[in-house]
């Protein structure tokens, strides 16, 4: 039976440090994302968008919060989609909008993921580990997050309650550049698994990747990928605003996913903090839409020489 994708728009901005990602589900549609992953035999079904809702939430103690009600309102609306989605296709793909619409995304697909009596696994691509909470953030950002709430984290009362927090311990971060103090000591104590850019300028992406896909096989657990344009170097993929020098390579990425489709593991898949605002004649979108070429089984024998 030809396999089901389908794909949901989440144009979110309001978690995000300056305007454009509400554009990114717009911008990837335009490069072609559902033809592509339909030419690799995939029946693929465009949801469309969500539209935003805020919940009416009291301000927060920490001042410094931006748009606290707007993002619960995302959060709770993109639980209930993500898990329908998961239940409706074999891969869901929401589009971004910035990472702060995982904290519903991996919410959601956690409830599926119990449903299915099957533990959750996260690969987090990513320049930062998101691990603030409303309390710790300083910049108020809330797309710094995430993590900490999918993981059950204190601090989140305003958010809607989580039916099935992700084990931390089911986390693999790689690319990781840019780690707040608070985000590092919760690093330790929750004991998510951090591959930052040292590491794999030292050791490689193969190991580490493999060795979490094994883990997943082992569990018979469900992997969502959570991609953020900022885990590539910004010299590919401008098109994000909270560039970090020094990110994943072409060839790197390609690599991961890649070998994420050879596991045959993947049952999720975020694309976010893609800001054509940014971005130059489409590229990072671009970019983006390969990627997730490789992810659903491109090889590198099918690719065609592209002009930028």
């Amino acid at each position: 039976m030809t396999k089901q994708c389908h794909i949901l728009g989440a144009p979110v901005q309001t978690g995000a440090s300056q305007p454009g990602c509400l554009m990114g589900p717009a911008a990837l549609r335009t490069a072609g994302l559902g033809d592509t992953i339909a030419s690799l035999g995939w029946q693929v079904t465009d949801l469309g968008d969500l539209a935003q809702i805020a919940d009416p939430v009291a301000d927060h103690q920490n001042g410094a919060v931006h748009n606290l009600a707007e993002t619960v309102g995302w959060t709770r609306i993109l639980t209930e989609a993500a898990c329908q989605a998961a239940r409706d296709s074999d891969l869901p793909v929401f589009l971004g909008g910035d990472h702060s619409m995982a904290a519903g995304t991996v919410a959601g697909l956690a409830r599926y993921a119990a449903e299915q009596d099957r533990p959750l696994f996260v690969l987090w691509l990513d320049a930062h580990p998101d691990l603030h909470t409303p309390d710790s953030t300083t910049s108020g950002h809330l797309h710094g997050t995430p993590v900490a709430y999918f993981t059950g984290q204190q601090g989140f009362d305003d958010f809607p309650a989580l039916s099935h927090a992700v084990d931390p311990k089911n986390i693999c971060m790689m690319g990781i550049r840019s780690v707040d103090p608070a985000e590092g000591k919760r690093i330790n104590e929750i004991g998510v698994a951090v591959h930052d850019m040292r590491a794999i300028d030292e050791h490689g992406i193969i190991n580490p990747l493999r060795a979490f896909l094994n883990r997943v096989v082992e569990a018979n657990g469900m992997l969502h990928v959570s991609f953020d344009v900022d885990f590539l170097d910004p010299s590919i993929a401008p098109a994000v605003g909270t560039t970090v020098p020094g990110g994943a390579t072409f060839r790197e990425a390609h690599l991961i996913m890649e070998m994420l489709h050879d596991s045959g593991r993947v049952t999720s898949l975020d694309l976010v903090e893609l800001n054509p605002f940014l971005d130059e004649r489409g590229r990072t979108a671009k970019l983006l839409t390969d990627l997730a070429a490789s992810l659903f089984g491109r090889k590198v024998l099918d690719r065609k020489t592209k002009s930028f």
